[in-house]
C-alpha cells in the first residue's frame, strides 16, 4: 500500500517521524528507569572488604590448615578449573601470579579465578575458532572469498578468541585506573589534613575511604583495603606494596614510595603528600587541556557525517518539495 503522506527523496516523512518518536519515548523510559533504580555503589564493595578482613584474619591467626579452611571459603568452580588445567600440564605458577595481579587491578578480589583466565585462553579458540573454521572450509558460506581472505578470517578468529580474556581484563583495568586517577588529588589533600590533625596512617586511610567512598567508590575501596591491611599485617611495607600492585598507576606507586620512605626514615608526611597532590592536580589539568585541544579534530568526522546532512535537509528540503510540487502540477 502506497503512502499518501509527504515524502523526501522517496522516504515517508510521517513514518520516519513515528520511528523517531518511538526511539525518543524508549530513551525517556530508559532514563527514568536508570534514575529510579540507583543502587549504593559501596554496599557490594563493603561486603568484599569484610570478606578480605576475614581472609587476613585466617592467614594471621589460624594455626592449623583446618581452621583456615573454615574461615576462607573455596570456590568449587575455580577448583575444578584448576584441577582440569593441572591435569593437562598447562598451569604455570608465573601465569597464575600474572593473572592474579590483573584480576586485582581490575577490581576482582577473588584470586581463585586466576585459572579461569588461563582456561578462557584455552577454551575460547575452540568455541569460536572451531565454528569459524568449519564455516569457512566446511561449508559454502565463504566460497566466493579468496584463499587469503579465508585464511585471514580464520586466523583473526583464533587470535581474537585467545586474546579475548586479556582484552576484557585490560578494559576493566583501564576504566578502573581512570576512575582512581580522577580522585587521587582529592584523596591526597584529605590525607594531608588527616596527617596534620595527628591521625595515624591507617586511621587516615580509613577516614579518607569513608569521605570519598561515594564520590570515588573504586578509590575508597582501595584505601579501605589498605587501612585493613595496615591494621592486620605485621609488615606495614607489605600493605603499601599491595596497594601499588592492585592499582595500575604510576601516581599511586609514587605515593606508595613516599609512604614507605616516611615509615622508614621518619620524614614529614604532610609536606611530601602536599607536593604530590599539587603535581597530580597539574597533571590532571594538562590532560584536560590536551582533550580540549583534540576536540576540534575529533568533531570533524561527526560534523561531516551527521550534522551537515541534517542541516542540508532542513535548509534545502522545503525548496526541493516546492520544486517537486511545481513540476508535478505542470
Amino acid at each position: 500500500m502506497e503512502s499518501t503522506g509527504p515524502t523526501i527523496l522517496g522516504i515517508d516523512v510521517l513514518w520516519v517521524a513515528t520511528l523517531l518518536s518511538a526511539v525518543a519515548a524508549f530513551s525517556v523510559m530508559l532514563a527514568v528507569y536508570a534514575a529510579t533504580t540507583v543502587r549504593d555503589p559501596m554496599a557490594k564493595r563493603v561486603k568484599a572488604l569484610n570478606e578480605r578482613r576475614e581472609q587476613l584474619k585466617a592467614g594471621i591467626t589460624a594455626s592449623t590448615s583446618k581452621r583456615r579452611a573454615k574461615l576462607v571459603q573455596r570456590n568449587e568452580s575455580a577448583d575444578r578449573i584448576r584441577s582440569f588445567l593441572s591435569s593437562l600440564k598447562v598451569l604455570q605458577e608465573s601465569q597464575v601470579k600474572a593473572a592474579q595481579i590483573k584480576l586485582a587491578q581490575a577490581g576482582i578480589r577473588s584470586k581463585e579465578w586466576a585459572p579461569a583466565v588461563i582456561f578462557g585462553r584455552l577454551i575460547l579458540p575452540i568455541l569460536i575458532g572451531g565454528p569459524v573454521t568449519y564455516l569457512v572450509y566446511g561449508t559454502e558460506t565463504f566460497a566466493d572469498w579468496s584463499p587469503m581472505k579465508q585464511y585471514g578470517l580464520v586466523a583473526v578468529s583464533f587470535i581474537f578468541s585467545y586474546k579475548a580474556p586479556d582484552i576484557w581484563l585490560k578494559n576493566k583495568i583501564t576504566k578502573r585506573s581512570h576512575a582512581i586517577r580522577k580522585g587521587l588529588p582529592d584523596a591526597l589533600d584529605l590525607l594531608v589534613i588527616c596527617a596534620e590533625a595527628g591521625l595515624t596512617v591507617d586511621a587516615a586511610f580509613g577516614r579518607v575511604s569513608r569521605e570519598l567512598g561515594k564520590a570515588y567508590p573504586e578509590l575508597g575501596e582501595e584505601f579501605s583495603l589498605a587501612a585493613i591491611e595496615l591494621g592486620f599485617l605485621t609488615d606495614r611495607r607489605m600493605a603499601f606494596e599491595n596497594l601499588a600492585n592492585r592499582i595500575d598507576l604510576d601516581a599511586v606507586r609514587g605515593v606508595v614510595t613516599t609512604m614507605i620512605q616516611t615509615e622508614k626514615y621518619g620524614t614529614p608526611l604532610a609536606s611530601a603528600l602536599r607536593v604530590l597532590s599539587a603535581e597530580f592536580r597539574n597533571e590532571r589539568m594538562m590532560r584536560a587541556e590536551e582533550k580540549a585541544a583534540r576536540l576540534p579534530a575529533i568533531m570533524t568526522i561527526p560534523l561531516i557525517c551527521f550534522i551537515l546532512p541534517v542541516l542540508f535537509i532542513v535548509i534545502l528540503g522545503p525548496a526541493a518539495c516546492s520544486i517537486n510540487d511545481s513540476f508535478i502540477n505542470r
